[in-house]
């Protein structure tokens, strides 16, 4: 009895976690609760420790030289590159075998971001010209692809399929975009020749060794950690060194799909053949020898890249971002502000930056490129719901927060970027959830 309830409860409790770790709405809710600690930690005195706590000095000594640094520059430098590693990897499978791998795909979501880059940043700049926040104007160009993503997830089978694709391609064309502004124009220093130019030999190294068939894990991961020093040195901003190093990792598998059937299939059989109805696995050496050569089979057949990504999956949405949000979301909401009534002009600009240059850009830069016969509408989906997804597209959250850190050095003008973003995002989240509702209807199959 014991073991038949054994057998019954434990694969539930598997599918559940399952369910949670792979559900794209699950990411968004964890992110936006550790952004409410983070919050309340800079607003109240109980939780004030959490917050002063990322401003401790981490490091480590070897020898004479030594080396420290605050935790969020640790969290926002080391941590980020991995999270730009996992960006760079899925960027690559888009532009190879999805939405992005093919110019008659990929115009529309081009298009579509390069508005949803292009309004918002000019909105921005109109009404923070002459101000001392006018170089945060590329805050609002960003959009948070996990919240973005999570908020449709949880319309259910009342989002086409078509405009859930439509989205995941924008928000991967809308990181290039970021990738490439956060490069060129926040650096974090002066630029330092030298340090590019060994970064440059180590990509060279990188590519090399891809072309040479290799498919080991270390192979690049060891180089990338000294492109990632040479990048950090040379005033560009490290996490750039994720993206570069995702694009050298291999993405085909070391073996064809018929020679990985004929193999594990003749594994299989031998398998079956070495078993005992009577003896455990575990005492079986010749069935164990199979188990082995057939891992190593599926390995092979395995890319790199998606191997990478996988692992990454949940390392990102569970700990990367949660972090990243706990350490960076935390902004003191200054009462004076808010009760003399007077919104500050980096505020403004975020604002409507996010919630109607997102919208306005997308939309108006898909309709041109469709009338000019440059790329082609999403089957079965509307005009309005394209807006209402514009709306979501204006969830800038992590990569907003991300270049506003960067953006300004008046840590008055970083925290009311901060409450902008997190206010205007929220904002963002809940109006196109009610107009992505309005504008759909529930269809018979479910294409989560």
């Amino acid at each position: 009895m014991k073991s038949s309830f054994n057998s019954k409860v434990i694969p539930s409790l598997k599918g559940v976690y399952q369910a949670f770790v792979h559900s794209k709405a699950t990411g968004g809710i964890l992110l936006l609760i550790c952004a409410a600690v983070a919050v309340m930690s800079a607003n109240i005195p109980g939780m004030r420790g959490l917050y002063e706590f990322w401003n401790t000095d981490i490091g480590f000594k070897l020898g004479t030289f030594e080396f420290n640094m605050p935790l969020n520059m640790w969290i926002n430098d080391v941590l980020m590159a991995i999270f730009f590693f996992s960006v760079g990897l899925e960027i690559k499978r888009e532009l190879l075998v999805g939405e992005l791998s093919s110019p008659k795909k990929a115009m529309l979501p081009i298009f579509a971001a390069l508005g949803g880059m292009l309004v918002p940043a000019v909105i921005y700049m109109i009404i923070n010209n002459g101000e001392p926040s006018a170089n945060g104007w590329g805050i609002p160009m960003a959009t948070d692809i996990a919240f973005a993503i999570g908020v449709l997830s949880l319309l259910g089978n009342r989002c086409p399929i078509s405009l859930k694709v439509f989205l995941t391609a924008l928000a991967i064309v809308d990181d290039i975009g970021a990738i490439i502004v956060l490069a060129i124009f926040y650096p974090s220093h002066s630029l330092h020749l030298n340090y590019l130019i060994f970064a440059a030999v180590i990509i060279l190294i990188l590519i090399a060794i891809n072309r040479s068939g290799v498919k080991n894990a270390m192979a690049y991961l060891i180089p990338g950690f000294f492109l990632f020093i040479c990048i950090f040195q040379s005033g560009i901003h490290a996490t750039i060194a994720g993206v570069i190093l995702a694009m050298t990792i291999p993405a085909t598998a070391s073996i064809n799909e018929v020679r990985f059937y004929v193999g594990t299939k003749s594994l299989l059989d031998k398998f079956k053949e070495a078993g005992n109805s009577e003896v455990q696995v575990l005492a079986n050496p010749e069935q164990l020898d199979y188990i082995y050569r057939m891992s190593q089979s599926v390995k092979t057949m395995n890319p790199l890249l998606h191997r990478l990504e996988s692992r990454l999956h949940p390392w990102v949405n569970f700990f990367i971002m949660p972090v990243f949000a706990l350490a960076n979301a935390g902004v003191e909401i200054n009462g004076e502000v808010i009760s003399s009534g007077v919104i500050p002009p980096v505020m403004q600009g975020i604002f409507f930056g996010l919630l109607l240059g997102k919208p306005i850009g997308i939309t108006l830069f898909s309709y041109i490129a469709v009338k000019l016969k440059l790329a082609q509408a999403p089957v079965g989906v509307r005009w309005r719901q394209i807006f209402s997804l514009g709306i979501v597209g204006g969830i800038g959250f992590t990569m907003s927060i991300f270049i506003d850190n960067l953006a300004f050095k008046e840590q008055i003008l970083i925290d009311e970027g901060k409450l902008a973003i997190l206010a205007t995002s929220v904002l963002a989240a809940l109006i196109g959830l009610l107009a992505l509702f309005l504008t759909t209807r529930p269809t018979n199959k479910n294409h989560d």
